[in-house]
């Protein structure tokens, strides 16, 4: 139990200080106001953009989950890094995920919804209740995503996303969520 405390521990300190360390003087530009629209183009925009919820159901365990991302830009033309935290409940389990996961949106108009496609690597903590005994395990996974989203005139975006593990916990999962701009 010692263990799935402490990857608990660094998954909240890396949400909670990641804005922090995004916006330090690393030499990379952080965007802000004027840069709403600037998305996409040649060049990286690394740096905290923002962060939102999300909701959703998985299969296999069947569950209700929701959480939280973040979203620190593009490192490559078109593909941004978005971490995020989820907690499901349901099917006797308990499973609680931090994701490191990167998408290639096939787009750089904001204004309609655009599909995108990526992947990421997630520690799994999974909490068993069956009646008699509760048993906890962790694991680390692979997730493939895709999904659609469409970027409001305020900088806000909305997705729909739905994920698959290829390891099986959970099998698959859809969400929607909100992005709220920095």
């Amino acid at each position: 139990m010692n263990n799935t405390r402490m990857v608990l521990i660094a998954a909240a300190l890396a949400v909670a200080l990641g804005p922090a360390l995004a916006s330090a003087d690393t030499g990379t530009k952080v965007l802000s106001g004027s840069d709403t629209n600037a998305v996409s183009g040649s060049d990286t925009k690394i740096g905290f953009r923002g962060w939102g919820p999300r909701v959703g159901l998985s299969l296999n365990p069947d569950q209700v989950h929701f959480g939280a991302h973040l979203d620190y830009g593009q490192f490559a033309n078109h593909v941004r890094f978005q971490p995020n935290l989820e907690l499901g409940f349901g099917d006797g389990v308990k499973l609680f995920t931090a994701n490191a996961e990167a998408a290639y949106r096939f787009s750089s108009t904001w204004d309609v919804w655009t599909p995108y496609l990526g992947g990421g690597i997630g520690v799994n903590i999974k909490s068993i209740d069956d009646g008699e005994d509760n048993t906890s395990q962790t694991d680390l996974g692979v997730n493939l995503l895709g999904g659609l989203e469409k970027g409001l005139g305020n900088g806000d975006r909305f997705f729909v996303e739905a994920k698959v593990s290829l390891n099986d916990v959970p099998d698959a999962k859809i969400a929607i969520g909100w992005t709220f701009f920095h």
